[in-house]
């Protein structure tokens, strides 16, 4: 018999072993100790073990083993008087004088055991680094041989102190260890977060022989629930029953609170409901895994229950109820459980004001939150950060900026959290200046590398316009969670790189699993590129992933197709679609606007409201817009006259603008101008740009000048509105004009964004720079972009502003960049003849690409689709969907 024991089967972990599988040889066989140098561990990334196997001690012999006497320490009368005094130091705490004393004595006369205990004991208790380092140097220097209560107490030094490369040095140089010394490196590696190194140790502490104790499961069930590994966790729970522990009560609370941890609720409860004995633990444990895992209702239950059996809950429990009330939206609950809180007088403790701060601001009622940050005496960082966030969240950013200039007054230090609350206020506000200060302050503090701030950087930096930035931060994260890749890929769709976006969801991939917010981020991109295959694929993905139908993200999919121009797509998905809020039927009428079809439009708005959906701003919007593409006047100022006297809408300056652009594309200018002129609320430069682009239409310079006379008065830095003037002035033949504005353009250093243009062919997503060629197919595509010019004039069609050489750019096309022949052309190349050819602009398409674009859809048969920044074209045997508005 080698074991007096049964020997459970070893955990099944889910990576490889971090350390050589124990071979029977090195488990049953005494050997010495097997000096190394490890490298030191960092968190989660480097392997802490050293390679060499530990040595191990046979249970059959360990028995006979006995630790080295004291006689192996010579002592003479004198160090025996060193020996009582340094004991005697220690027990009055005097740790200076002991270290001093230690100095003092002599390497060649080693002090006995129980005074190196003593003074370990003391560095330990008194959190004194340096010296425990002194006296584990000199116990090394005097080769004092390690016993087992000697290598206890260093290995319990070193592991408070988280020093864990020392402990597993120390380790490795005991010949004898007991259940104790494997209970601490396996709670120490546990609660430093090498969570998987520390369930390695647990199994190799049970191939050794070495019996579980009480202390031993609550710290190797806490590595369960932390990993979280559920399959882990219940083989530990078996070498509970085994080992009889089932019935030990802090053990039982350790296998609630990691079936929590692993989301089995109905495990923990039976863990929970068996129990023979419970104390105020067992109840939190089981409340608390009910509100981590979003069962409310069910963790107030319990509390409930506990109230009517008589056991009184204490500060934990209070504070883990009162945080999940905010969670019901149930404002009456809410005031009675703080009534119950200042009953049981449990007011008085901080973390319960902060808990009710939470509370109150998870409620939306900010007033109560600021009377009980206003009658704090004392405020932790966790308070002036609960008050902060609340802002944050409930959308008043400004305030949350105000409290902390008030924090940083009072001289109370920010955390992670406090950077992180602050900084999502300044990108709500734009504030980059205070967050590159946070941004520094941060680095001072060393709080950069928390997740936490990084994500809040990327995601400030993201809508501050600085990506580059925001890439910078992401790069050098140490850790990536899913909202650190969320974070940067909505912000490279925000700042109009989708391209890239797409490319970092891929590498995402491989390293962390999608939720629904980085899926819809992911969807919005291919909906700007006009991806529609690569967005059907990510859909796929997400409906394998079970997330189908998780919050926004058939929204987001109704976007794409809408986008896409697939409006029967959309419509079949927008009827499939269980939920139809506000947004599905806004997202269905922007389609219908984009692609001139105001007829549908119009229709869909009288079923939106015939359902029972009340319409928002963003659905009149849609409305005007669609009516504004096909000229319906009249449907126009009935919904614009609508939506104050039917819907109590108040119009803003978008539908405002939306007017103008319906009238000004009618030709009514003279109507638009008075318009804007009897608005109620000061006109932006986009409604004078609106009459603007009215004027470019129908060629009336002298209107379109005074309108940008406004624009650039209110916005001269807005490069949009000049090239509709250089526009307006190259149509009229204004040329010296033309140059003037460009002139200005120079002068102000405005740079126009490179032309873009995407083609999706067979799944993949090309771009095309206007000027670039760096494309691998760029021969074949001018060639075959001069074929088509060749084959339309001599089919005996000819393009406007033509000199001798077909290829010469007209003066009206200088802002144009004309990507997307080159797409179109790209298209043609790779598909299949007779199939749809679909491209995404960046840019507004000019005259000359529109008139090319309908001719080689006449003499390539094919249907090509482009959206730009105005609208769809559908160019079909020569003609376009938008009736050529805006390109006579």
């Amino acid at each position: 018999m080698l074991h007096a024991f049964p020997l459970p089967k070893p955990l099944s972990t889910k990576t490889p072993c971090t350390l050589p599988p124990p071979t029977m040889a090195s488990i049953y066989t005494k050997s010495a100790p097997i000096p190394f140098s490890p490298k030191p561990p960092k968190p989660k990334t480097l392997n802490p073990f050293p390679n060499p196997v530990l040595p191990q001690i046979s249970p059959k012999k360990s028995s006979t083993l006995s630790s080295p006497t004291p006689n192996a320490i010579t002592t003479t009368s004198s160090s025996s008087d060193l020996n009582l005094h340094i004991r005697r130091l220690c027990v009055h705490g005097h740790l200076h004088q002991a270290i001093l004393l230690l100095d003092s004595s002599s390497t060649e006369d080693p002090l006995e055991e129980t005074t190196y205990v003593a003074l370990l004991r003391l560095c330990e208790w008194k959190r004194a680094v340096a010296e425990g380092s002194r006296v584990y140097s000199h116990i090394d220097s005097t080769s004092v041989h390690l016993t087992l209560r000697l290598g206890n107490a260093l290995l319990s030094m070193f592991v408070r102190f988280g020093n864990l490369l020392v402990a597993w040095s120390v380790f490795g140089k005991m010949v004898q260890r007991d259940v104790f010394s494997w209970n601490v490196m396996v709670g120490g590696y546990g609660k430093a977060g090498f969570m998987e190194e520390a369930l390695d140790l647990y199994q190799r502490m049970i191939w050794a022989g070495i019996v579980p104790d009480v202390y031993t499961f609550p710290c190797v069930l806490r590595s369960c629930g932390g990993i979280p590994d559920l399959n882990l966790g219940r083989e530990v729970h078996g070498h509970v029953v085994r080992f009889g522990f089932a019935s030990e009560t802090d053990v039982l609370n350790a296998l609630i609170t990691m079936y929590a941890k692993c989301g089995d609720l109905v495990n923990a409860r039976k863990v929970f409901d068996d129990m023979p004995k419970r104390d105020c633990i067992s109840w939190n444990a089981m409340i608390a895994g009910y509100f981590e895992n979003e069962e409310s209702v069910k963790g107030l239950a319990l509390f409930l229950t506990m109230r009517n059996r008589s056991i009184e809950p204490d500060l934990m429990t209070m504070t883990s109820v009162i945080s999940a009330y905010g969670s019901l939206s149930d404002w009456s609950l809410g005031k009675e459980i703080h009534g119950y809180a200042i009953k049981k007088d449990f007011i008085a403790d901080v973390s319960v004001h902060n808990a009710l701060i939470q509370m109150y601001s998870s409620l939306g009622r900010l007033s109560e939150a600021e009377k009980i940050f206003s009658r704090m005496e004392f405020k932790d960082v966790v308070s002036w950060t609960a008050m902060i966030s609340g802002y944050e969240k409930n959308g008043s950013p400004s305030k949350a900026l105000e409290v902390y200039e008030v924090m940083e007054a009072q001289n109370m230090k920010p955390d992670e959290v406090t950077i992180a609350s602050v900084l999502a206020a300044c990108a709500c506000l734009g504030r980059l200046d205070i967050g590159i200060k946070l941004h520094e302050l941060a680095r001072s503090k060393g709080l950069v590398p928390y997740t936490i701030v990084g994500n809040t950087l990327v995601d400030m930096y993201s809508k501050s316009r600085c990506i580059d930035k925001a890439i910078e931060v992401f790069k050098h994260m140490p850790e990536k969670d899913v909202i650190s890749w969320s974070s940067i890929i909505s912000g490279f769709r925000i700042n109009h790189r989708s391209f890239e976006a797409l490319s970092f969801f891929r590498r995402m991939q491989a390293n962390v699993k999608p939720n629904s917010i980085t899926f819809i981020a992911a969807l919005s991109a291919c909906a700007a590129v006009g991806a529609l295959m690569c967005g059907k694929e990510i859909h796929a993905q997400a409906l394998r992933n079970g997330l189908g139908s998780e919050g926004y993200l058939a929204n987001a999919l109704l976007d794409l197709y809408a986008k896409c121009g697939r409006t029967k797509y959309a419509w079949s998905q927008f009827n499939i679609q269980e939920k139809k809020d506000v947004v599905s039927w806004n997202i269905m009428l922007t389609g219908y606007a984009g692609r001139g079809q105001g007829d549908l439009a119009v229709q869909l708005f009288d079923w939106m409201v015939d359902a029972g959906v009340k319409p928002d701003e963003v659905t009149f919007v849609a409305l005007l817009c669609a009516c504004s593409r096909c000229g319906l006047v009249s449907q126009g100022w009935n919904f614009f006259n609508s939506m104050s006297k039917n819907y109590s809408i108040v119009p803003n300056l978008k539908h405002y603008a939306c007017m103008v652009d319906l009238l000004g594309r009618a030709g009514l200018l003279e109507e638009a101008h008075r318009f804007i002129k009897e608005m109620p609320i000061e006109p932006d430069a986009a409604i004078w740009g609106a009459l603007l682009n009215g004027c470019r239409i129908h060629r009336n310079i002298e209107l379109g000048e005074l309108a940008a006379e406004f624009i650039f008065n209110l916005e001269s830095e807005k490069i949009g509105y000049y090239i509709l003037l250089c526009n307006l002035y190259a149509d009229g033949g204004r040329w010296d004009q033309v140059a003037r504005v460009r002139k200005m353009m120079r002068d102000k250093e405005l740079e126009i964004d490179p032309g873009c243009s995407w083609v999706e062919v067979k799944g993949t997503v090309h771009a095309f720079l206007s000027g670039d060629e760096s494309h691998p197919q760029i021969k074949e595509i001018n060639a075959v972009l001069g074929g088509l010019y060749g084959r339309i004039k001599a089919a005996g069609y000819f393009l406007e502003d033509q000199s001798s050489n077909d290829l010469e750019e007209s003066k009206s096309d200088i802002f144009c960049g004309h990507s997307e022949r080159l797409a179109v052309s790209f298209g043609l190349i790779n598909s299949v003849p007779g199939t749809p050819i679909w491209v995404t602009k960046n840019l507004y398409m000019c005259q000359r690409c529109h008139r090319i674009l309908k001719l080689i859809s006449k003499v390539v048969r094919r249907d090509i689709t482009v959206r730009d920044t105005e609208q769809f074209h559908h160019f079909k045997d020569g003609k376009c969907s938008c009736g050529d508005e805006g390109y006579r």
